[in-house]
């Protein structure tokens, strides 16, 4: 069985234009890097697939979704307080985003694949009702209720890499025991989104079902590798029945808005981990979500250690 991949024309006008940090080279830096390396002779790729208000409305409000339609209409204007800005089509865009996670977890669920990739998405700040951070629809939250309500799972692993803290996920799931969080991101003293300290573990029925590790500036692999430990422990004792798996490149070394520096092994590493604890638990099920990532170059060689961690692990 071989994992897939998505990639196409429509993920790639997920972005917010030349001059913004999530710009439009994204997606076909990583398809070149990927074409380069043969990945996609060893890979299903997959066309992207428009997802649907319903979809949407499985997280986010129906207010947000009209303002999201009609900033799309005019292409003006910004969703949220300055990071987000509006453009036309947008709304048909993002939604791409959402439909293409889906798909990915529908063809898993369907026993087609066991491991699955997205360069675009993992836009985790996005909350219910706002974008935030680069991120209109947040398709990782999107992608839990999907699991909770068309699969009826009740033990999702939400696992996130990137430098960011995954607030919109986190504060939108803290009371929920059914969804397993485990976030390894830079210390939010010094990075947006100012959040994520080891103290916040979940609240009500769902305390100590979340974990946030925030790293130092400017940590390393082996750095990440004593902070994996502790997520796989954590990982281990909550058996997850999927494994949705956020691995934004924004981690590594040379990023331009963030002070980590992970090599792409951390993320390969991370996802042969992540393999091992599927098969024990989750059927093998991972969907990964590409998240952020500012530099071209980490994204390309970054994703590709993923990629290639999962066609390894299943050959």
């Amino acid at each position: 069985m071989k994992p897939f991949v998505f990639l196409g024309d429509e993920l790639a006008a997920y972005n917010f234009g030349q001059t913004h940090p999530f710009g439009p080279a994204r997606h076909d830096r990583f398809a070149e890097q990927f074409q380069i390396l043969k990945l996609d002779q060893m890979v299903d790729v997959l066309n992207p697939v428009e997802g649907s208000d319903e979809q949407i409305l499985l997280f986010h409000t129906s207010a947000y979704l009209d303002l999201v339609k009609k900033a799309s209409l005019s292409g003006e204007g910004l969703l949220d307080c300055g990071d987000t800005p509006a453009f036309k089509g947008v709304y048909e865009i993002a939604k791409t985003v959402v439909g293409t996670t889906l798909a990915g977890i529908d063809q898993i669920m369907q026993g087609n694949y066991l491991t699955g990739f997205t360069p675009i998405g993992g836009l985790h700040h996005a909350r219910r009702d706002t974008a935030a951070g680069f991120c209109v629809f947040n398709d990782c939250g999107i992608a839990i209720e999907w699991l909770k309500k068309k699969y009826k799972l009740k033990n999702i692993a939400y696992v996130d890499i990137d430098a960011h803290h995954g607030d919109g996920v986190y504060y939108s799931f803290t009371d929920d025991p059914t969804v397993l969080f485990v976030d390894i991101h830079e210390d939010g003293r010094y990075l947006y989104p100012g959040t994520g300290s080891e103290s916040e573990t979940g609240e009500g029925p769902a305390i100590g079902k979340k974990l946030n590790i925030p790293m130092p500036m400017y940590a390393n692999d082996e750095t990440f590798m004593q902070a994996w430990e502790k997520a796989e422990i954590f990982l281990e004792k909550v058996e997850p029945e999927f494994i949705l798996f956020q691995c934004g490149a924004d981690s590594i070394e040379g990023d331009p808005i963030t002070h980590l520096k992970y090599s792409p092994a951390a993320h390969a590493h991370a996802a042969s981990r992540l393999c091992f604890l599927a098969d024990k638990f989750s059927q093998g099920r991972i969907m990964a979500m590409g998240g952020g990532g500012y530099n071209l170059d980490n994204i390309a060689k970054t994703w590709c250690e993923v990629v290639k961690t999962f066609i390894e692990h299943e050959s």
